[in-house]
């Protein structure tokens, strides 16, 4: 089955409001039997093949986040790279692709963040932020740092903010043990170590290139 068909018969199933719809069919199926129950999935085309539709979407929808990065990636570089700037590789993959960082040219190195942040507690997005500024700040090369972000405002005022570093590395000991031994204990929060290397890596924003990101 194709994606459209899967998306077109899901889209029938749903109408102008899922909760509508479901309601709807839960009010006409009241009272009915196993005969009654046959004929209405069959004149609404609710059989293996519409779950099949479902698993289909649920399957690609699985992947979205992949696609995102990927699409956000190639949609910023055209209007990122300078002249004579030469793509050397990109990471186009989310997650572990085992290439260093996202995108690596002749003249930079930059990672990005396809987060819609929305405040409140956001600990894990945070987390993940702090951990590429460190790995980007802490490479040596003569290259231009980047980390690249949908709407700076909320990366900046975490990076700015009063957090522990032994809460934002809890799940990255290697990382904590290389601050501690590197910087001692007047490194102890984000703020700390971001004023130590802000002008080491430049936090960018991309949403005029990529829109917004939810």
């Amino acid at each position: 089955m194709s994606i459209p068909k899967a998306l077109k018969a899901l889209e029938a199933f749903q109408g102008d409001s899922l909760t509508m719809s479901l309601a709807s069919i839960e009010s006409s199926i009241i009272g009915s039997g196993s005969a009654e129950l046959r004929s209405f999935c069959q004149e609404r085309l609710i059989d293996s093949s519409f779950m099949e539709s479902a698993l289909l979407v649920k399957k690609v929808a699985g992947q979205i986040n992949v696609v995102i990065h990927a699409a956000g990636i190639l949609c910023s570089l055209p209007h990122i790279l300078e002249p004579e700037e030469e793509v050397l590789y990109v990471s186009l993959g989310a997650g572990n692709t085992g290439k260093k960082f996202d995108l690596e040219t002749n003249l930079r190195i930059a990672e990005y963040k396809f987060i819609d942040w929305r405040g409140g507690s956001e600990a894990i997005r945070q987390n993940s932020l702090f951990k590429d500024f460190f790995y980007l700040a802490e490479y040596e090369t003569k290259k231009r740092k980047y980390i690249y972000v949908v709407g700076t405002s909320m990366p900046l005022r975490f990076l700015n903010g009063g957090r522990a570093l032994a809460s934002v590395l809890d799940r990255y000991a290697t990382i904590l043990n290389c601050l501690r031994e590197k910087y001692g204990t007047d490194v102890a929060t984000v703020r700390d170590y971001y004023q130590l290397k802000k002008n080491e890596v430049e936090i960018v924003d991309v949403s005029p290139y990529v829109g917004r990101v939810a």
